[in-house]
């Protein structure tokens, strides 16, 4: 399969594919949306660690490489900041949730944030997914298929947790779909974008490669693992370790797969 179509079928994975998984599960118990959880901080992981890094340091300097991670760590919390600081200023201080940052771990952590600041927040959050996903198939079909299974892996229980605050906001299940599947249609756009930007400038794949992996690493480790201590007991921490290390085995053992 060329570089294009696997850029759009990947963005599709990551963005309808997912919403439409999200809505099968959106019913599910709340320990089926913890497994995801934390089987997505291993996949995203996985793929920062054992994928993205190591091809961005393959085509790029380490400082170079470094710096770019560093700078969108900073950028991913800045944005995040951004959002959240909206939130609170238009929410009443009587409004759950309104002085308080949410994480994305599960549906409850999103009661509270209005259903424009989902739509806005996510359609941001989208397009850098697709940019990911376009530049990794850009630098090696395997690397592609790892980001996109990473992104798809958190974009499940996030997708279940917007889906949940909108109904909760007021919006009927139809519209509250329709909205997500709006932000969704963002992860292709990204995709497309990133495509026609690094079919032309190719020294700019290391950089971009880091960011992605920036943006992957800011999810897991400032979104989702705060959302997993919640659960202290002996029996959760087995649970999400073992899942954690699953997520990472899928993602190294799909990249050999892809290899032989």
């Amino acid at each position: 399969m060329s570089t294009l179509p696997a850029i759009i079928l990947g963005c599709l994975a990551g963005g309808a594919l997912a919403l439409l998984l999200a809505a099968g599960t959106l019913a599910a118990s709340g320990r089926w949306i913890q497994w995801l959880v934390s089987f997505a901080v291993g996949a995203l992981l996985g793929a920062v660690f054992l994928d993205l890094l190591p091809e961005a340091l393959a085509h790029g300097s380490v400082e170079r490489v470094m710096t770019s991670v560093l700078a969108g760590v900073l950028a991913f919390f800045l944005l995040e900041k951004f959002v959240l600081w909206r939130h609170a200023h238009d929410a009443p201080f009587d409004e759950p949730g309104a002085r308080v940052p949410a994480h994305h771990d599960d549906a409850d952590a999103f009661v509270g944030r209005p259903g424009l600041m989902i739509v806005i927040g996510n359609s941001v959050h989208n397009l850098c997914d697709g940019i990911a996903i376009a530049a990794s198939f850009v630098a090696d079909y395997k690397l592609g298929v790892a980001t996109t299974l990473a992104i798809v892996s958190h974009a499940i229980p996030q997708q279940v947790g917007d889906f949940a605050v909108l109904l909760h906001s007021g919006y009927t299940r139809r519209r509250a779909f329709a909205m997500n599947l709006l932000t969704a249609a963002a992860s292709l756009a990204g995709g497309l974008i990133g495509y026609a930007a690094l079919a032309s400038m190719q020294q700019m794949l290391p950089t971009v490669l880091a960011l992605a992996a920036a943006s992957l690493l800011y999810v897991a480790v400032a979104d989702l693992i705060p959302g997993l201590h919640r659960h202290v007991a002996p029996e959760h921490t087995l649970q999400q370790v073992a899942l954690i290390g699953s997520g990472i085995a899928t993602v190294a053992l799909l990249g050999f797969l892809l290899e032989h």
